[in-house]
Order: structure tokens, then sequence, then C-alpha cells
């Protein structure tokens, strides 16, 4: 499982934007087809569970384990 650290990295080499820092942070990206993701990434460094991560994964990402691997 990915940590904390590993998906802000990847919010930020795939392009995903910045939108608010308070305690987390919150990024979004713009999809071509109009819809816009939205992910909150915790400040902290522990590996993230496997139940949110997967929720993470598919809910707010909408990507691939693989895909992500390759970001990061």
């Amino acid at each position: 499982m990915p940590n904390w650290k590993e998906l802000k990295r990847f919010c930020e080499r795939d392009g995903w934007t910045l939108v608010r820092s308070t305690d987390h942070d919150f990024y979004e990206k713009r999809l071509p087809d109009g819809r816009i993701l939205r992910v909150k990434v915790s400040r902290g460094s522990k590996q993230i569970h496997h139940h949110q991560w997967q929720e993470i994964l598919k809910r707010q990402l909408s990507t691939t384990e693989e895909y992500f691997n390759n970001m990061i």
C-alpha cells in the first residue's frame, strides 16, 4: 500500500491542481470529458489502509494501481 507522501507525489506528477491546503491538501483534476476529480491527501507519512486506498484509487483518482505506481 502506498503512503500519503506517495499519493501527494502522484498528484503533482499527474497534473492535479492543489486547490486548498489546510491540515490536508486538496487536489483537483479536470478530465477531457468535463468531469472533475477531487482527492484529499493527509499530511501524514503513514501507509494508507488497504480499504481506504481501494476507495481513493477507484472513486477519487479514477485510475488503476498500475498507472499510479508508474507515476510515483
